[in-house]
């Protein structure tokens, strides 16, 4: 598709903004408004529904050949070992970044908020996050019922051991090994087939939004929509420095083929939507089948930088909006815990809200503070969307390049 389907999702996007903000100034009803914005929701929600079908058969199937590859399991292990690495340094810097450029802009010292009643909820449960749920969310009790709920981290933990034993059988398994290959190819064949209908959901999404919402509330929120996407742009900068240390010059040339999955995360808030489009726009790239398909199902999983340097910014939004100052040692204690609570994101619903509710509990910050962010959240989840699809593309080049399996480009977008 390349720059035709750019201009696509585009042009839906302008069009989504431009119906929506006409739906919202004419019908004065909000009742009516949402019954109307739910119509809209409906072909976003199927096309969502359609990318999650595709999802875990093809996580299972690229990973467990990739791993199968590898050929021994202290091969599995390097790779495995860099990855984690990455997404450490990584997690690390958005997080401090998202510190950093909340005390700089403070987009919640001009609110003067009082402080809510101390009985008062934002309707998220800050107790979600446990030791026992992550263990849930990590290991499944079958592999039929991981894939029946679409639990990524579960598919990537079972994947792994179906992928480790494959390899280790070697040529007795060479036939199941060549079949789950073909079953990635068919499941990339769909992708084709649904990406169709990417416009058309973008257009649904946004219009849905605005209507709902009115282009108003961008105003309002204004100092906060703009402190956050400028801290992207910089984790954007800052990501792809880091990579430039790795693949020098070539970082800049990955840009152009993740401009359809970052694009496509953005306009959907969805980064699972632009998964399989990532896996073979890298393909495309030079990263080898071996490391795409078991660094990016990792990355996913471990690597959300959008979603993690929200956690900071959105949770000193809520204080600075309170009044409530707090010391430098509390927000390098918050940075330390944010580092652990962010990699059980995964597979968790509404994970940063949840991660959020849970670290203003811990340092004391009104719950209900939260409220604050619900109504520009889905605007919020499109930057952070993007900024994990971005995120992830760099890593696994990087992880290719330090293995020596990044190739040359061959296709161009």
């Amino acid at each position: 598709m390349g720059k035709r389907f750019t201009i696509y999702v585009v042009t839906a996007m302008l069009l989504g903004i431009a119906v929506g903000s006409l739906c919202h100034e004419l019908i004065v009803s909000g009742v009516d408004r949402a019954n109307l914005s739910g119509h809209f929701s409906l072909i976003t929600d199927a096309f969502l529904r359609l990318i999650k079908m595709i999802i875990a058969p093809l996580v299972f199937a690229t990973l467990s050949v990739g791993i199968a590859r590898m050929g021994d399991t202290k091969s599995l292990g390097r790779v495995g070992l860099r990855a984690m690495l990455w997404f450490i340094v990584a997690s690390l810097v958005s997080l401090s970044l998202g510190i950093v450029m909340v005390n700089l802009i403070a987009p919640g010292s001009s609110l003067h908020l009082a402080l809510p009643a101390a009985n008062a909820t934002s309707g998220t449960s800050a107790a979600a996050l446990t030791v026992h749920d992550f263990m849930v969310h990590l290991i499944p009790r079958s592999f039929a019922e991981a894939m029946a709920n679409n639990e990524i981290l579960q598919i990537v933990v079972f994947s792994v051991f179906f992928g480790v034993a494959l390899g280790q059988l070697g040529h007795r398994a060479a036939h199941l090994t060549d079949l789950i290959e073909q079953l990635s190819r068919v499941m990339l064949k769909v992708t084709g087939f649904v990406m169709l209908a990417a416009p058309i959901a973008v257009f649904a999404a946004i219009t849905a939004t605005i209507m709902n919402e009115g282009l108003g509330v961008l105003i309002n929120y204004g100092r906060f929509l703009g402190g956050f996407f400028l801290s992207l742009i910089l984790l954007w900068c800052a990501l792809l420095a880091m990579g430039f240390i790795f693949i020098r010059g070539r970082v800049w040339r990955l840009i152009p083929f993740i401009r359809e999955p970052v694009l496509l995360a953005f306009s959907t808030a969805s980064s699972e939507a632009a998964y399989p489009k990532t896996l073979e726009q890298l393909g495309r790239f030079g990263v080898s089948e071996r490391i795409s398909s078991f660094v990016l199902p990792l990355g996913y999983s471990f690597n959300l930088d959008g979603s993690t340097m929200y956690c900071t910014f959105a949770t000193l939004f809520i204080a600075q909006a309170y009044g409530i100052q707090l010391a430098v040692s509390q927000q390098l204690t918050m940075l330390l815990l944010l580092m652990v609570t962010s990699k059980g994101m995964a597979g968790v619903p509404r994970a940063s809200l949840v991660v959020i509710a849970a670290t203003l509990s811990h340092f004391g910050i009104p719950e209900a503070g939260l409220l604050l962010v619900l109504a520009v959240d889905h605007v919020l989840d499109m930057g952070r969307s993007a900024t994990n699809v971005l995120g992830n593309c760099v890593a696994t080049a990087v992880v290719a390049a330090w293995e020596g399996e990044l190739g040359p480009e061959t296709q161009s977008t």
